[in-house]
Formats: C-alpha cells, structure tokens, sequence
C-alpha cells in the first residue's frame, strides 16, 4: 500500500496530520532533499510539498520530474500561494497534451 507524505514548515503542515498523512517538518532546504530522497525509497506514492522549498529544491525536483512515484506536488504555505504549483500543473498538462488548456484573459 502507498502512502502520502506532506514536507514543509510546522505550521504549513500540521493539519495533515489531521486527515491521516504523514507529515515531516523541515527548516532548511537541506533537510527537505534528505527527506524527499528518503521517502522516495519507502512507500510513498504522493509527496506534497509547500512551495518555498519547491521553489528552493528546483533542480532536485526536475531531476525527479520523469519519475512515476512518487509524485511531488506543491501546495501553498501559511506564507500564500507563490503559484508555483499551479505553474508545475500547467507544465505537466502541456507536456501530456501538447499544448495548453489554461487560457488566461
């Protein structure tokens, strides 16, 4: 069975615990790659991470880009949307699809 991991700040994050996933603390970048390479050998099929250390771990996260699991996934933090994550769906759909379906006015 798979399970779902969230990454972030204490206070992004503790509410997951919540609704059953496991969740890491992290404060700085480094520990976050060391907790992303370790959950990526465990069972967990979905990562949610907040979007500073997306933002932060940018070159971890395309090199991981091309794997099936698990899938990393930012979320906003208690700091806001950054709308990376948003920016990373519209990657993804382009690349599935071939073009892009988000029109924005």
């Amino acid at each position: 069975m798979h399970n779902i991991a969230v990454i972030g700040d204490k206070d992004s994050i503790y509410g997951f615990a919540a609704v059953g996933l496991a969740t890491f603390a992290v404060e700085t970048k480094h520990e976050a790659a060391e907790k992303i390479n370790e959950l990526r050998s465990g069972s967990f099929a979905v990562i949610y991470i907040t979007e500073w250390l997306a933002e932060e771990l940018s070159d971890l996260l395309s090199k991981l880009d091309g794997e099936q699991i698990p899938a990393i996934v930012p979320i906003p933090g208690i700091s806001g949307n950054t709308g990376i994550g948003i920016a990373r769906v519209k990657q993804s759909v382009e690349k599935a699809v071939g073009s892009d379906i988000i029109f924005n006015n």
